[in-house]
């Protein structure tokens, strides 16, 4: 089969509509079927790559990473979504940044650093845009509580499934409240307060009469752990007997093993044995089709507990040894599994570090260490718009040195070289009062660049007096001998016209320098 190879086209009317759409159905729907969603993805990421739509192509590659990581392949999945949340900071794409740390706490999640997996969290749920559906909004706010839960902070939890709660029922979003509830009550458990989560079942069994269907299997297997929590082993019996099937829906494959293994618990508990047994059998037979370690490995201490419960003690004793052999060894095919996406991670972040080391050098002039044209070029352009945006004043000036082939010429290049290094320090040490928007940088040979953010008219030529003398009265006599060293200087201030470009700002600029040398030099000119 061949490949088709994108080529950027013009876009036609309502297609990166439908693409953002669609990419909006796969990330709020959460969906099981994972080749599915794959197939669908990869199509969207096709067309986004021949329109030439970044954005919407980093998306549908979130995609893909998440059903790779949850088909295992957390390491590979990790290196995207890092390498997307590196696209996104450096194109500054607050909706793409949302989405990485959205995956990345479940990644983190897979590793056990909890306090990381909640920093993204918190990130993911800052940044979400306020257009994003509700649905993904309640999917994001539901991941955050989890992740507060898993660090200990339960109060802050729920909190986070109020609120998406709230959204839920505000938008009559049903499905999602049914979500909430079940991730509530399974937080609630856990922390011991069985009496709440019995009264949040009651609530899951409104929402499905609402919803006019029956319990998903993970919701049943909630409800059973509930009633288990209260003593109530034939009420959790009942309620998955009623809903667990030999042969399951597609989507709720995975979900039966583990309601398999608790139907068992709920019926030892029960003192009904031989159903338990059966039960215990299908969870294991279920564990064989699919790839479900940590409950095979469950389902064996279950086995013990069982053969115990039948007197069976000798066999209980067998089970335990292999139940406690094969929990080491998952635990250590789980430790390299975490090791690998560790070495994963640290590689990618490495990458990144040494990118972004490589993308600063390449905007540094090597000699003085200020930014060079290619920086001005990107950031110049940014300052005149937002200065345009915000009414806010921006100077814009041209610094050359006067008689500078004199300096070469007369002692050395190595010379010129110190001046040059000199004037770049006294040039970036006056910017220390401006703030962080404002640069200095060498446009080419004795030529530099001033570009100070909210400096206005009324104050620029005082401003750039200053720095004029700083420079001659600097202590040169070491370096040049008895040469001077001067600078002229040709600027604008004010703030910039609407539309107005670089190279005009610049060519004016150029024009004041240009007067400024020809009346003698050492002087500003604006």
């Amino acid at each position: 089969m061949s490949i088709r190879s994108p080529k950027a086209v013009a876009e036609p009317p309502g297609v990166a509509a439908r693409l953002a759409a669609e990419l909006n159905d796969l990330e709020n729907h959460q969906g099981h079927d994972v080749d599915a969603i794959l197939v669908r993805a990869a199509e969207v990421a096709w067309t986004a790559e021949a329109l030439g739509d970044s954005f919407l192509l980093r998306r549908a590659q979130l995609v893909q990473a998440d059903m790779r990581q949850r088909n295992g392949s957390v390491g590979e999945a990790a290196r995207i979504f890092l390498a997307i949340q590196t696209w996104a900071q450096q194109h500054d794409s607050p909706p793409l940044l949302a989405r990485s740390h959205f995956h990345l706490t479940l990644t983190y999640h897979y590793l056990g650093d909890h306090a990381a997996s909640l920093e993204h969290a918190l990130a993911s749920v800052e940044l979400l845009e306020d257009t994003a559906p509700a649905g993904l909004r309640i999917i994001y706010l539901i991941r955050l509580a989890n992740s507060l839960a898993e660090s200990g902070s339960v109060g802050a939890a729920r909190e986070r499934y109020a609120q998406a709660e709230r959204i839920a029922t505000h938008t009559g979003d049903l499905t999602r409240r049914m979500l909430v509830l079940n991730n509530l009550a399974y937080t609630e458990i856990e922390a011991g307060r069985t009496s709440v989560a019995q009264a949040i079942t009651e609530r899951m069994h409104a929402t499905a009469r609402a919803l006019g269907r029956d319990f998903l299997v993970s919701e049943r297997d909630t409800i059973a752990n509930v009633r288990i929590s209260a003593g109530d082993f034939a009420g959790a019996e009942e309620i998955l007997a009623a809903g667990v099937h030999d042969t399951p829906r597609w989507f709720e494959a995975h979900d039966v093993a583990e309601a398999r293994l608790t139907l068992a618990t709920a019926q030892r508990r029960l003192g009904a044995l031989e159903r338990a047994q059966s039960s215990l059998d299908r969870c294991r037979a279920r564990c064989r089709g699919v790839s479900l370690g940590s409950v095979r490995v469950r389902a064996m201490a279950e086995q013990a507990e069982l053969f115990a419960a039948a007197g069976k003690y000798a066999a209980a004793f067998e089970e335990y040894k292999r139940f406690h052999a094969a929990a080491e060894e998952l635990r250590s095919q789980q430790q390299e599994a975490r090791a690998r996406t560790r070495q994963a991670l640290f590689e990618t972040a490495e990458a990144r570090r040494e990118a972004e080391r490589y993308r600063e050098q390449a905007r540094r002039d090597p000699l003085t260490g200020l930014y060079n044209r290619r920086f001005i070029d990107e950031r110049l352009p940014q300052l005149i718009t937002a200065a345009v945006a915000g009414g806010t004043p921006l100077t814009v000036a041209l610094v050359d040195l006067d008689h500078f082939k004199r300096i070469n010429d007369t002692l050395s290049h190595d010379v010129g070289d110190r001046v040059l290094v000199a004037v770049a320090d006294l040039l970036a040490g006056a910017l220390d009062d401006r703030d962080s928007e404002s640069f200095a940088a060498r446009m080419g040979g004795e030529e530099f660049l001033m570009v100070v953010s909210n400096l206005g008219d009324a104050d620029a030529d005082a401003w750039l007096d200053r720095l004029r003398l700083s420079i001659r009265e600097y202590p040169w006599s070491p370096v040049t001998g008895e040469l001077p060293v001067t600078v002229s200087i040709g600027a604008v201030a004010g703030i910039p016209a609407p539309g107005e470009e670089q190279a005009a700002l610049l060519a004016e600029a150029d024009r004041h320098l240009y007067s400024a040398k020809r009346t003698g030099r050492d002087r500003v000119v604006r």
